[in-house]
């Protein structure tokens, strides 16, 4: 499968998981709207998340996909099998530990990770934090399995299944905000139901892709063997430093969530919602490229392919800016009219589509630096450098939290998202600088006249964006819901179409980008 291919692949069911989750979104804001208990839901989410991202899908995997795709590519099938048996028993014991202690400590968990929700008059908001996280702290076990199973499959280049299987999490949130909240009061705790059956659902999916291909773990007891296997002591090696880098990000999301609950009701509402329409373009593009780019980058550099390395980095970089920045011009110039017509029903009020807009306009600002990381630091991950992109991630960590000091007396929660911006910005320069500086990348001739021709393209875009969305008054459209996508249906097509033709115009043609030249 080729490259571009592989990531449309990733890409296109990407696309279907952020569809659903974005009815998933807009069920939870009809029906709860942004006050304390939404809040309280988003912060007992983001617990089982965060430390899903920390030990599954952030340090898990950049330190074990590289040492799997050079067994398997170096050394027979027993060991590569081995391999896999041993690391998912050595995941399963720890992350089970992980878990016992967590959902015993959830108490003094939500009360760090939302302080703001310990004054007297919020209660009950913390309760429902507590509630909420005992029921979903198991998902970090049901993803870091997850997250093995497509780390495996990724290195066998089984891009689909892995990309699909998020939207399992959706449907079975989806499923329990139409047909479980009468059995619960208050209702919201339907949601933290809803998603543990997604995390099991999406671990059944996977496992049975494993099994298909012959390669699924293997049961065993013998946990000292495998802590004393060589591989699987360079991979936990490799996560201690991947675990810091990771901590980093994750330290950074703790803190500003916290900052958020003492700020006005609602507040971590709105930041959850204009995080999810960044995650559109993020995981479209940023994510599945990521995906692809990983185990591609790591075969070049344990066959010392040095130029195929180079090339594969300046189309991932080429691809990033091309549908990156026109999305980032997008978000900001139709935050308004994006936030009311997905959001703006029911208990969400125009009041809460003015907060958001904030918010996402914020967020747009650090989009193309947040998709540049994604094809960055895997340069270094494929190379099983994870210490440098530790040591940019704490620098960042430093910053963001002084952007806070300034920004969020200003601005409020729309400040942490700018400084969250403004950080991935820094973040991916300090990257490519790096890789620049220790002559491991270098960007081709091409680029010169790549961005040349790419400015007017994105200037005619954003102008006939900004000038025709002038035309309509967003939140007065609520009245009239599907005459309000319809006409942001057209606008965001309208744009889509000028920029093509634009690019057309000026040169561009879809064989420059559908693989690395």
């Amino acid at each position: 499968m080729s490259l571009f291919r592989s990531a449309a692949v990733v890409s296109g069911f990407t696309f279907l998981s952020r569809i659903t989750g974005l009815l998933r979104d807009i069920l939870i804001a009809r029906s709860f709207g942004a006050g304390g208990l939404t809040d309280a839901f988003w912060v007992a989410f983001r617990i089982p998340n965060l430390l899903r991202r920390l030990f599954a899908e952030g340090a898990f995997a950049q330190a074990f996909v590289p040492i799997l795709g050079d067994v398997k590519n170096t050394q027979s099938a027993d060991a590569t099998q081995q391999l896999i048996d041993r690391v998912a028993l050595v995941l399963t014991a720890v992350l089970m530990l992980v878990t016992l202690v967590g959902v015993i400590a959830t108490p003094w968990v939500v009360s760090i990770m939302a302080s703001g929700m310990r004054a007297a008059e919020r209660q009950a908001e913390f309760s429902a934090a507590v509630w909420m996280t005992r029921a979903m702290f198991p998902y970090i076990l049901c993803m870091s399995l997850v997250a093995f199973a497509s780390g495996v499959l990724n290195t066998w280049s089984r891009f689909a299944i892995p990309a699909f299987t998020p939207m399992l999490l959706n449907l079975a949130m989806i499923a329990a905000s139409l047909w479980l909240l009468e059995y619960f009061d208050p209702p919201i705790y339907a949601l933290a139901v809803g998603v543990m059956a997604g995390g099991i659902l999406q671990l059944g999916m996977q496992w049975l892709a494993l099994l298909r291909l012959g390669i699924a773990p293997r049961p065993s007891l013998g946990l000292g063997r495998a802590l004393r296997d060589p591989h699987v002591r360079r991979i936990i090696q490799k996560m201690v430093p991947a675990t810091v880098g990771v901590s980093v990000a994750q330290i950074s999301i703790l803190i500003n969530t916290n900052i958020a609950t003492w700020l006005q009701a609602g507040s971590v509402t709105w930041l959850s919602f204009a995080d999810r329409l960044m995650e559109f373009p993020s995981a479209l593009l940023g994510v599945a490229l990521g995906t692809v780019l990983l185990p591609y980058l790591s075969a070049a550099y344990a066959k010392q392919e040095h130029h195929t390395y180079q090339k594969l980095l300046d189309w991932g970089l080429q691809l990033i800016f091309l549908l990156g920045l026109p999305a980032a011009l997008g978000l900001a110039l139709l935050s308004q009219a994006l936030v009311a017509t997905l959001f703006n029903y029911g208990a969400f009020t125009g009041a809460d589509v003015l907060q958001t807009q904030g918010a996402v306009i914020a967020y747009a600002v650090g989009l193309l630096g947040l998709l540049a990381i994604k094809i960055l630091a895997p340069a270094f991950y494929a190379r099983q450098d994870i210490k440098t992109p530790v040591r940019i991630a704490i620098v960042v960590l430093v910053l963001t939290q002084i952007m806070n000091a300034f920004f969020v007396p200003w601005l409020k929660h729309a400040g942490l998202a700018l400084s969250i911006a403004l950080g991935a910005c820094v973040n991916a320069s300090t990257l490519f600088y790096l890789l620049r500086k220790r002559n491991i990348f270098s960007l081709s001739n091409q680029w010169p006249v790549f961005l040349l021709k790419l400015v007017p393209a994105l200037i005619g875009m954003s102008l006939f964006v900004y000038f025709v969305q002038q035309h309509f008054d967003w939140l007065a459209l609520g009245a009239a819901p599907l005459l309000r996508a319809f006409y942001l249906g057209a606008v965001v097509i309208g744009a889509v179409c000028v920029y093509s033709l634009l690019l057309f115009l000026v040169g561009f043609r879809p064989r420059h980008f559908t693989r690395p030249r």
